[in-house]
């Protein structure tokens, strides 16, 4: 029990530690960047050289409550829990505060470890949620989420599929990204069609909508 208890203790002033560190420092590598088998391209931006069309898009698509939850979204995991257990398509209600936590402290995958790494993903959200702000937690999620094949970050993925930077994206080429970034790796950007052109054209139309009420205030008050 005391072994159990110093463990305890040591992982809670390790992971504040770390966390209270990522809120100034852009953290440097990732388990899923680690496991990628393809290469690894990413490119820091801070938010301020990340186009205000990306912010909106990836929570018009991904958290419309991303500013006023306190980093999990009640109504959508109920949903989804609901969805999941009538046999229907499996989603999830992560926001985009509980993406960052996974993204930048813990693993991808299934199996068993999953339910441990969704344990942590709540300690995690509750750092980052009380440890940083919300600009802080939309820049991170920008330059950690993968993009693409071995590409991790919005201006990698500008670079790669528009051969500019995030700061210059436009209304459609930003909804297109923040359509393909539950799965990357199988939905195109540069040339989506069928769901993720829909998908896309739907984002883009509501871009303006998260801008004139305000679900993106968070991030530039």
């Amino acid at each position: 029990m005391r072994f159990i208890a110093k463990l305890i203790v040591w992982f809670v002033a390790i992971s504040v530690g770390i966390t209270v560190l990522y809120r100034f420092v852009p953290p440097p590598v990732t388990f899923t960047m680690l496991a990628d088998g393809n290469g690894l391209t990413k490119d820091w931006e801070p938010l301020s050289r990340i186009d205000r069309n990306m912010v909106a898009a990836v929570i018009a698509a991904e958290d419309g409550k991303f500013c006023s939850h306190n980093g999990f979204d009640t109504e959508a995991i109920e949903k989804a829990m609901e969805r999941n257990a009538k046999g229907e398509r499996l989603r999830g209600g992560s926001t985009i505060s509980q993406q960052t936590a996974k993204n930048v402290f813990l693993w991808q995958g299934e199996g068993w470890s999953r339910y441990l790494r969704k344990g942590l993903e709540v300690w995690f959200t509750f750092l980052i949620e009380n440890l940083w702000d919300k600009r802080r937690i939309m820049e991170v999620y920008l330059n950690v989420a993968e993009t693409g094949i071995g590409t991790y970050g919005v201006e990698a993925g500008a670079q790669r599929y528009f051969g500019k930077s995030a700061a210059k994206l436009t209304p459609l080429e930003a909804a297109r990204m923040a359509a393909a970034l539950p799965s990357p790796k199988t939905r195109s950007v540069k040339s989506p069609g069928g769901f993720t052109r829909r998908y896309g054209n739907t984002i883009a139309a509501r871009l303006g909508t998260v801008k004139r009420d305000g679900y993106d205030a968070c991030v530039y008050e």
